[in-house]
């Protein structure tokens, strides 16, 4: 397959950063957000429904609208891509985000936090790995865990793509 146009690419980013300007504006307080969690544990096995419900609202609500979102477009997606769509930023929940600290992480590219990998940057940076390794240590499915783990990189990994296309739009 060829590589995407300069147009195309340039749209994708246009789209990503939108919507990273309106999950930043809703991120600002968690009464704002108000995540399904009764359908979201509902495609969880009970040790990833732990880990989920210990994400902060902001990012379960996030979680939920990447699920949906995949589930429109492909409704027949497996329960693992599913679920690691529901934990793709549990790795953030190591280490709570005061709201400045979200909004300035929130606006770092990601290959800059992995430069500069101080504090909530550096959470910012590894959380598809810290993710994983939460999800391993808590006994989650290990489809789940390396899909949490690549959804920023996806590595040939079809469906880990399909992840980070709609978390990025997302």
């Amino acid at each position: 397959m060829p590589a995407p146009s300069f147009p195309t690419r340039l749209s994708r980013k246009v789209r990503g950063y939108a919507g990273k300007v309106g999950r930043l504006t809703r991120s600002l307080s968690p009464a704002h957000v108000h995540p399904d969690d009764g359908w979201a544990t509902s495609h969880l096995t009970p040790a990833e429904r732990r880990v989920y419900l210990g994400m902060d609202p902001r990012d379960r609500e996030h979680a939920c609208r990447v699920a949906r979102h995949l589930l429109r477009d492909h409704p027949r997606s497996a329960p693992e891509l599913v679920a690691a769509a529901l934990l793709h930023d549990c790795g953030k929940s190591i280490r709570p985000y005061r709201v400045a600290e979200r909004v300035l992480v929130g606006l770092v590219p990601n290959r800059l936090a992995r430069v500069v990998p101080l504090g909530p940057l550096a959470v910012r940076a590894y959380h598809p790995e810290l993710g994983a390794e939460l999800l391993a240590r808590v006994g989650a499915r290990p489809r789940v865990a390396r899909l949490v783990a690549r959804h920023h990189h996806a590595g040939g990994d079809p469906d880990a793509a399909l992840l980070h296309h709609y978390d990025d739009l997302e």
